[in-house]
């Protein structure tokens, strides 16, 4: 299995604790942030990786080379503008060989068995196969809602205060599906998905209990420190 890694974001609103760097290589206990997802994805034989690229991402290749040294085999697709989720997807995916790829927010965190992706995407004939999360309060999100681990309802806002499930940023694409997203920026959350669920493509998914964590801003950054000082990870 491969990987598309979408390390393009800006990261503005970790400026205040990672202002020299993009946001997945904030240091944690003296290794990228980015070396943890990496390494989670290898401990499940998962080491061919796509970096997916803008802001400051000569950074990204410096470390990680050829990705040898990490037993990784590495490729890097950079964006000259910013494209969005779909479009990285779409960028990144020159360097797919295979039928279906694994994406992931390279800011985020979560432990999981990334096969399960992959068995319930050939069982239930899926075009595209995502995780979900379980939240106290999605008021904060979209809601994302599955039926018999088909996918229902996606990024749908409540204004109110209660538990649901929402979209935990992990994907299993089928190469076609890909091909169809329209160069430029492009939205994966915003447009491909609610596009895609009109159009009668199949996407279904599971909601995983594992560790996440998005270091998107300093307190979740300083709480992956923490945790990782603390031992918290189980691999």
């Amino acid at each position: 299995m491969q990987a598309i890694l979408l390390a393009g974001g800006l990261g503005t609103r970790l400026r205040s604790v990672v202002n020299d760097r993009p946001k997945p290589m904030a240091l944690v206990q003296g290794k990228p942030f980015l070396e943890y997802v990496t390494e989670g994805l290898k401990r499940q034989g998962i080491k061919d990786v796509i970096f997916a690229i803008g802001y400051k991402g000569s950074m990204v290749e410096e470390y990680f080379g050829s990705g040898e040294k990490f037993g990784l085999t590495v490729s890097y697709a950079y964006e000259e503008t910013l494209l969005g989720t779909a479009g990285a997807i779409r960028n990144g995916a020159r360097f797919v060989t295979e039928d279906s790829v694994l994406v992931l927010n390279a800011d985020t965190f979560y432990q999981m068995d990334y096969r399960r992706l992959e068995n319930l995407k050939q069982e239930l004939e899926l075009d595209m196969a995502l995780v979900l999360r379980q939240v106290p309060d999605i008021s904060r999100y979209g809601e994302a809602v599955l039926k018999d681990n088909r996918l229902v309802r996606f990024n749908e806002k409540s204004v109110k205060a209660r538990q649901g499930t929402i979209n935990g940023g992990v994907y299993l694409l089928s190469k076609s599906l890909i091909e169809q997203i329209p160069e430029g920026k492009v939205s994966l959350e915003q447009e491909m998905i609610p596009k895609w669920m009109k159009e009668g493509y199949q996407l279904g998914g599971f909601v995983n209990e594992g560790y996440f964590i998005d270091i998107g801003v300093p307190e979740d950054y300083y709480r992956f420190v923490e945790d990782v000082e603390k031992g918290v990870l189980t691999w």
